[in-house]
């Protein structure tokens, strides 16, 4: 599979997500929607968005019992998304009921992926928080295989964890992942970072660029960066 950047629309509106876009002209870039714009705006925003031809991810992490998700999920296919997320840790059962909620009536489906950790957990919170005592590869590659076992397409991972979800899982496993700087961008809340181009010899299929390029003096030429590092591989200065 290709690889590509899918730019974090992050934004509170309507209004600032379409002039944002705009920057690009007629270039349409994958983009995420996430849980600021979707609770902001409702499902109108993403059939908009759409309609005006980009793909999208929509980043909500379901997680719930599985018959909630499954009807989550089947609402949100009818959206016409292109991926779509939960996490890992809602168990085997909650992510089959995802994907075959997922379905739509023409047999197709947007791509499933699942969240092991958050880019923002560091070792440290995982065994004083969240009382997991595992090393943290070791617990990403173990829900990685959860998400194997119940079919998904892929997780969200960090760059640094991608690499040994790909030995582990399979080459087609698709590995997604934020927590990507340049090196003279700011680390932000991110705990678990790279650059797009060491994502890209680590074996990425998709990076999650956010604030780099939304907050960028010059977004377009921020994510044009990220393309030159990630997809060709080219490191930056």
């Amino acid at each position: 599979m290709k690889k590509d950047v899918i730019v974090a629309c992050d934004f509170p509106s309507r209004s600032e997500v379409m002039e944002f876009l705009q920057l690009f002209g007629k270039r349409k870039p994958f983009v995420k929607i996430g849980m600021e714009l979707f609770y902001s705006e409702g499902p109108e925003i993403v059939r908009e968005i759409k309609k005006r031809g980009y793909k999208i991810f929509l980043d909500l992490k379901l997680h719930d019992i599985p018959n909630t998700v499954e009807r989550a999920m089947r609402s949100l296919s009818m959206l016409d998304i292109d991926m779509v997320n939960l996490h890992t840790a809602g168990t085997i059962k909650m992510m089959q009921a995802a994907l075959r909620g997922l379905v739509r009536p023409d047999g197709t489906r947007p791509i499933l992926i699942g969240v092991t950790q958050l880019t923002s957990t560091d070792e440290k919170e995982l065994k004083e928080q969240l009382l997991v005592n595992g090393a943290m590869d070791d617990v990403v590659i173990a829900y990685a295989k959860l998400g194997v076992a119940a079919g998904i397409d892929g997780v969200v991972c960090s760059p640094l964890e991608a690499g040994k979800v790909k030995e582990e899982c399979g080459e087609t496993f698709l590995t997604v992942t934020p927590g990507i700087r340049f090196k003279d961008s700011k680390k932000d809340d991110q705990a678990r970072i790279t650059t797009p181009y060491e994502a890209s010899r680590m074996g990425c299929d998709y990076i999650v660029v956010g604030r780099p390029v939304t907050q960028a003096t010059d977004p377009v030429g921020a994510y044009e960066r990220c393309i030159w590092e990630f997809v060709y591989g080219k490191e930056s200065e």
